[in-house]
């Protein structure tokens, strides 16, 4: 019989197991609920101030309905919550912060497996994190994403927003229309409806194998997404018996898949920085260089936005992820288990593709080489990573003069100005937006291009940060610089002016500086005055990563695993 670790607690004699019981009998739970039955874990991400996870109360009861089918005991719990579309400064400063709250939450207390309720940007990897670390056995139910929106006549989604931004800085678009659009966009529950970073959280997850077949793209709205919650709440207890702890699911091997199926769905930039952080609490080795040898010649397969046309909901009908691993199983270990107990193979063996226009087959790809692909040079020298399937490709390879913006404020404040020296040939540069130096590495790498520019009627130019940009967004963009110029990296010692060079095929982000100079502007370079002096954002600027490791807290990496060393009664 499975030895259970909540019958450390629940299975005691004398005082602490009088202790344990009888304040769980305060709710009105007979004794008989927690004795030799499995424990479940339903971690809620559930909070009013994340919108994209606010119906998570309803789908944890779909988890516990299986969970007691399967004769198991639920126990529903909250850990802090990251909505991306509120939090200031930015929800990647919090990560490892709620990836704390997750492992703690989960080695602290009675509970023999998992289930992750998960939906939003940062929700996602943030929970994985924390249960890689705690080691039990664990399975992630995503909140899915919203229904596609309406306006005008037309299918509009995250993406688009970065479109009325830009017409609205040229004039073209009024408050009263943002307003209009903004009421049509967000009509469901869910998450973004593109294959921005939620998305690719999703797929990240079900790629991993730690989701049952077709968890990634089920609307959130739509009925099938309880029926999937509810079949995991049976699962996870299955799995405590089995004794399939995290650890046996996330080998090297999973984490090769989840890459390569990555760059097959266009997946967001920020799949680099989390995938890293997780394997760093697997104890899994993965680096950067692995994302372009595994990924930057895969094809895309997926014709969603904001590389492509079309929209989650449309990918779900379309065949779903498992129609993508479909087409891609000579190029995996097709024999990773998953948290099914089956292979990645059995899972979607029979997946089909419905819709050719949005998912494609593998010999006939919708672009070769689409996987994000990672550039070195002097002005990165521990890498930087740029999206193909989102750029434009006559911008790919470019050299052009630097436009300098010291921080986010300082580009706020002149990016639209008249004087501003630019043109379409020229290469943003955005300073002091990466781990330390915002803190926390916003989506700011994105720039909107100046209003000199678009009213040229010109829609991308090179952008080159240590910051991240949303999933959902687009452009020729050169994100996670590292080292970061708050740390002294060569990207602080760039110059309104300089030469840059970009070159994707050839890997390359150069600065045409000569190294004299260089040393020169360094020994004149003055580190920011970070401002932070107390709390979680001093210890965080003091611990925090660079971008090419994940960005996670240096004392965070590897597992403490769930035995708890000391009683307290």
């Amino acid at each position: 019989m499975t030895k259970l670790r909540s019958q450390g607690w629940f299975g005691k004699t004398g005082k602490d197991g009088f202790i344990y019981r009888a304040w769980m009998k305060n709710q009105g739970i007979p004794d008989d609920e927690f004795r030799n039955k499995p424990v479940i874990g339903i971690c809620n991400t559930w909070s009013e101030l994340t919108p994209c996870n606010a119906h998570f109360r309803e789908l944890a009861e779909s988890v516990r309905r299986g969970v007691l089918e399967a004769g198991g005991f639920p126990l529903e719990f909250p850990v802090m919550s990251l909505g991306e579309t509120l939090i200031k400064p930015t929800a990647m400063l919090y990560r490892n912060l709620m990836s704390m709250d997750v492992e703690e939450s989960i080695r602290a207390n009675p509970i023999d497996g998992v289930v992750l309720l998960c939906g939003c940007d940062k929700t996602t990897p943030a929970s994985v994190m924390g249960a890689c670390s705690a080691d039990i056995p664990t399975i992630v139910v995503s909140g899915g994403p919203m229904l596609t929106g309406k306006y005008e006549g037309k299918d509009i989604a995250t993406s688009d927003i970065w479109r009325f931004a830009a017409e609205s800085t040229k004039g073209t678009f009024t408050d009263e229309d943002m307003r209009e659009a903004e009421a049509c966009m967000c009509r469901s529950q869910g998450h973004c409806a593109v294959m921005g970073t939620a998305s690719t959280m999703a797929c990240m997850v079900e790629s991993l194998g730690l989701t049952l077949p077709g968890n990634a793209a089920i609307p959130a709205a739509d009925s099938r997404r309880k029926v999937l919650a509810q079949f995991s709440g049976r699962r996870i207890v299955d799995m405590v018996r089995e004794e399939m702890n995290i650890s046996k699911i996330l080998t090297r091997e999973a984490f090769e898949n989840a890459i390569k199926i990555n760059a097959a769905i266009g997946g967001s930039t920020n799949f680099v920085l989390h995938l890293l952080a997780i394997a760093g609490r697997a104890e899994v080795p993965l680096n950067l260089d692995d994302f372009d040898a595994l990924g930057s010649k895969m094809p895309l397969l997926a014709n969603l936005q904001p590389s492509g046309d079309y929209f989650m909901e449309d990918f779900y009908y379309a065949g779903g992820l498992p129609a993508v691993i479909n087409q891609l199983k000579d190029h995996l270990h097709s024999g990773v288990i998953t948290v099914s107990g089956k292979t990645v193979l059995e899972n979607n063996a029979n997946a089909k593709i419905y819709s050719p226009e949005v998912i494609a087959t593998i010999d006939k790809p919708f672009q070769e080489n689409a996987g994000i692909v990672v550039v070195r040079g002097n002005l990165a020298e521990r890498g930087s990573v740029i999206k193909p399937s989102a750029a434009t490709p006559a911008l790919m390879k470019h050299r052009g003069k630097a436009v300098v913006f010291e921080d986010i404020e300082d580009y706020h404040a002149r990016v639209n100005n008249e004087d501003l020296e630019v043109d379409e040939t020229s290469i943003l540069v955005l300073k002091n937006v990466g781990p330390r130096g915002y803190p926390g590495m916003p989506e700011v790498g994105n720039m909107t291009l100046p209003r000199k520019i678009l009213e040229k009627g010109i829609t991308d130019m090179v952008r080159i940060s240590d910051g991240r940009m949303s999933g959902t967004a687009f452009g020729t963009v050169f994100l996670h610089v590292a080292p970061e110029s708050a740390d002294g990296g060569t990207l602080a010692l760039v110059y309104n002016g300089d030469e840059i060079e970009v070159d994707v095929e050839k890997k390359l982000l150069q600065l045409h500086v000569s190294e004299k100079e260089l040393e020169k502007r360094r020994e004149n370079w003055q580190a920011p005055d970070l401002g932070h002096n107390r709390g979680y954002i001093s210890h965080y600027i003091k611990h925090v990563e660079q971008a090419d490791l994940g960005a996670d807290l240096d004392f965070l990496r590897g597992k403490s695993g769930n035995v708890v060393t000391r009683d307290s009664h």
